[in-house]
């Protein structure tokens, strides 16, 4: 899981996974917070607009 985050961080957030593996417990539970929450929100951002076109 901490690497899927970490990759995530790389990519969409521009920090390197060093960046978010030397984070305390509770920073990563925020990070990966988050994330599951924008992915959430992205994921029904996605079906709007598929249900828009279709």
């Amino acid at each position: 899981m901490e690497a899927n985050i970490a990759y995530y961080c790389l990519h969409k957030l521009h920090k390197w996974p060093h960046e978010f593996l030397g984070l305390s417990r509770y920073e990563k539970a925020v990070v990966i917070a988050a994330i599951e929450m924008k992915m959430k929100n992205d994921k029904i951002e996605a079906a709007r607009a598929k249900r828009k076109r279709g």
